[in-house]
Order: structure tokens, then sequence, then C-alpha cells
């Protein structure tokens, strides 16, 4: 059974933004009072959170498909949708957080750390955010923005204060737990630490937390074994312990051989930028079961080569607790030494700058196809106006021609060369396709009536004064040039009868 995971792939998913409405307010005596469609809810977002309750991503290897909820859609009475809850999950302090192709996002070091992971779509305006002076009644709103959806991976990295590091089977995980409230699992085989074990330590009034780091051999720092899933373990701490067995059977191993080892691929071992080399590092010596004759004799006789090399060494028993007290408080004082000088240099500021675009707002990339140029258009905001836009919808088709035209997408195609009925794509793989026709021609400015009007609230059948005089003017000169036509046919009978005579 699983018990302790230190790197998952989430598949997340983001909400989704919602709908906006298309409403035209109705009371009495006011049947086209206007629009009134309220705007789409934002979708929610899935929130990274470093929690220091949380010590393994073992939740996140069982469940690791996690969602946020949807925006809800818009209304009539300009009641727009509901928010999307955030879905907030709480992982260890130093987890590094990275897309599928190992680019770092960010690593989450400090308590109470957050980070979006996932930003959920946004919301669609209704058709009363679209109106304006020339739009007075929009048939149309825009539809909500799918949320981000993909995957990333975490991988923790253990915040500890000392790490115990040394060959398989050299007593580390027996260390911490006689110095420790920590329980590893312990055996006289190799391997037995699967993954690494935290214990807090008090030495006096020092407080502080040690890794039981699993066992490293030789060529760990090259991905022999575990060592690479071990390895990242020891990054974060302030200072090693290196616990040397001193009563191995093995044949060819002894303490400053096996030294010279775990050296070797701490060494060979990359920290990220920033960081100080391993090596660089406070280094502390336990010689372990010094409780055996034979290893209490090997002790005596390496520890002049080891103090020659300058380091402290501690003669140590996990099953005496023999010069465990000693070595506990010589890591209390470097831990307090590093807690000072950490002090005095204040944490960076952290500035989040989360540009809304870039300068350059699309571009445009020609591809050849079968049957000519593709153009295809590329851009934060000509894919999501794509997104917003319900194309069975005439009039939201030609907002977007309009919202396209004035971007200056129409005259980037002219100098990439497209004419008229060229194939244009918006968007990376298959995307929106279109048979581009430029705006002067396009079936939007054929529409009887201007985009985002409706007649209805402009019928007036009531006539002026003036256009009431002018009517009765010319119905009376109507009767008057008729009244003569009449009498002036009568005059005509009337002579042509007296000449027959």
């Amino acid at each position: 059974m699983v018990t302790f995971v230190d790197r998952v792939t989430l598949h997340l998913r983001a909400g989704n933004g919602g709908n906006g409405c298309v409403s035209v307010k109705r009371e009495k005596f006011k049947p086209l009072a206007g629009p009134d469609g309220g705007n789409g809810g934002d979708g929610g977002d899935v929130v990274l959170v470093a929690d220091p309750q949380v010590t393994t991503l073992l939740s996140y290897h069982h469940s690791p498909h996690r969602t946020a909820s949807n925006g809800g859609f818009g209304m009539g009475d300009h009641r727009s949708g509901a928010a999307g809850e955030v879905t907030e999950l709480p992982i260890p302090v130093g987890t590094l957080v990275k897309d599928v192709d190992g680019t770092p996002l960010v690593d989450m070091i400090e308590p109470g750390m957050r980070f979006i992971v996932a930003p959920g779509g946004q919301g669609g305006l209704g058709n009363a955010a679209l109106s304006n002076p020339k739009r007075k009644a929009p048939g149309f709103a825009l539809l909500g923005v799918p949320g981000w959806q993909g995957d990333v991976v975490l991988e923790l990295k253990t915040v500890a204060d000392v790490a115990l590091v040394g060959f398989p089977s050299a007593g580390k995980s027996s260390l911490i737990a006689a110095i420790s409230a920590a329980r590893p699992k312990i055996a006289d085989y190799p391997f037995t630490t699967l993954h690494p074990n935290l214990g807090v330590v008090q030495a006096g009034d020092v407080r502080y937390t040690v890794a039981d780091v699993p066992g490293l051999i030789e060529g760990a720092s090259e991905g022999k074994g575990l060592g690479l899933e071990f390895l990242r373990h020891v990054e974060r701490c302030t200072a090693l312990v290196h616990v040397l067995d001193c009563a191995t059977l093995e044949p060819g191993r002894d303490p400053l051989s096996d030294l010279d080892v775990i050296l070797a691929e701490l060494a060979a071992y990359p920290v990220p930028e920033g960081q100080i080399p391993l090596l660089e590092r406070p280094q502390l010596v336990a010689l372990n079961k010094v409780d055996v004759p034979e290893a209490k004799d090997l002790a005596d006789l390496v520890r002049p080569e080891l103090e020659a090399r300058g380091y402290r060494v501690f003669d140590i028993s996990t099953v005496s607790h023999a010069g465990l007290r000693q070595l506990t408080f010589a890591l209390g004082e470097i831990v307090t030494a590093h807690r000072i000088e950490q002090a005095k240099t204040p944490p960076p500021e952290r500035i989040v700058i989360r540009p809304r675009g870039s300068v350059k707002e699309f571009i445009v990339r020609v591809e050849g196809g079968t049957y000519g140029n593709v153009y295809r258009i590329i851009g934060e905001k000509p894919e999501r106006w794509v997104q917003q836009t319900d194309f069975q919808n005439e009039e939201a088709v030609g907002y977007l021609a309009d919202r396209l035209e004035k971007l200056g997408v129409e005259t980037s195609l002219y100098r990439a060369g497209a004419t008229p009925g060229a194939t244009v794509v918006i968007g990376e793989g298959d995307g929106i396709v279109f048979d581009w026709q430029p705006t002067m021609t396009s079936m939007a400015e054929l529409m009887t009536a201007p985009r985002g009007t409706d007649p209805r609230l402009f019928e007036n059948n009531r006539r002026t004064t003036s256009e009431r005089r002018e009517r009765y003017h010319d119905r009376m000169d109507a009767k008057a040039d008729a009244r003569a036509e009449l009498e002036a046919e009568r005059i005509a009978e009337k002579s042509g009868d007296e000449g027959s005579e």
C-alpha cells in the first residue's frame, strides 16, 4: 500500500464562463423598453495552496482529476450569472509545480502561498452591456469562454533543516527514530526506507526538523536506482549529516570509501540556480554502530582522517543512544546560526505580473495547403473572440467581423497576400475556418438594417403639427386643382355645344 507520494501528475479543468443573456425589457405601456440581458458569471479557478499541515501528495495520487465549477448564465432584468466556486488544492510546503514539458511554473516554498494553476473562463457579456448609441438593441450576446484544461506535475522537495545521507542500511532510519518521535520502518536489509521521513528534534531551546533521505548508491546522480528521486529532498536542507556504517560486513566498504562515494554523488547533483551547492553547506559526520566493539575500533581508526578533512565527527549508537545528545546540540547550533543569518536578510518581495496582452496582439502565419495558402491568425484576443461568438446568429458574426477589423486583422491579411475567398483559420490546430471576404463585401454589410438595431424601437406614427399643416395644404391644393380641372372641362364642353348649333 502506498503511504508516501512525492510526484504526481494532476489533470485539471477550470470552470467555463457562463453565456450572456439576450433579453428586451417589457412592461405595461413599455412593450420594448430596451435590452436588459445580464452577463454570464466567470468560471471557477483551480488554486494551489501551500499548507504546512499537508506532508504528502498521496491524496492526488489516488484522485488526480480535479475540476472547478462553471459560471452561471446571465438572465433578464440585468441579472448576472453566479461566478463559479474556486477549487483550492492544499499541497505540502516545498512543492515545485511544473508543466508537462518540465518547465517550472512556481515553487511553493512559503506557507500560505497561493497560485492559480488553472484560471477559469471569462463570462460572456449580455446584450445590455453590448448596447451603445449606435447599437441600441443588440440581438445577440457573447458566449462564455472555456476554462483552462490540461496537466501539471507536482514534485515535492522536502523542507527540512537537516538531511541524513548515507548508504543503505547505514542506520539513518534508526537515528531519526532515536532523536525524534518519528517511527519509520526499520529492517536489516538494504532500501528498507523507500520515501523520506521527517522528524522534529528538540535540542535545548532549539527545535528543528530532520529528514531521513533513503539510501544512496554510486551513480545515484545519474539516475541509478532511485537516486534522483531521493536527492531532490536534500536540496532545501541547511546542513547535512553523513551517517557512516562502521559495522558493515560488505567487502570493499569502509567509512572513508562510503563517504567518498556519497560526496561524489552530492557534487554531481545540480541544484537550482540561486541555491548553495550541496557540498558548500555545513556537514557533520556521524560514525554509527559504535556499540559494536569492532565498529568502535574502526571509528577510532578513521576519526583522525575525517577530522583532517575538516569534518566534525561524532561517535554515535542508535541502540545505546551514545553520542546522540552531542550530535543534536551541534546541529541545533548550526540551524540557529542559519536562522539568524536569514533574519538579517528580509525575503524578497514577490511581484506577480499578469499582462493582459502583448505588444503584438496577433500574428498572421501563412501555411501551404492542398488548395492554396492558408492564413492562420494566432493571438489571445482573436481566439477568445471566436470562442465568444454564436455563429448561428448573423448579428453576432457581424460583431465579430467589426472587432477583427478594428484590431487590424483585415489589413494584416491584405499585407500577407490574402485575396477574397482565401482560407483563414483563427487559432492553433483545427481552429475556426473561414472563407475570408473583406468587410465591405460581407453579408453583414448588406443587411437591410444596421447591426444592433431593432426597427420596432423607432416606430412613431404620430405626425407633428407642421407635418399635419403641410399635408392639409397639399390636400387643399389638390382639391383646388381638381375643381379647376373640372371647370375647364365643363367650359370646353359648353363651347363645343354652342359651335355645333
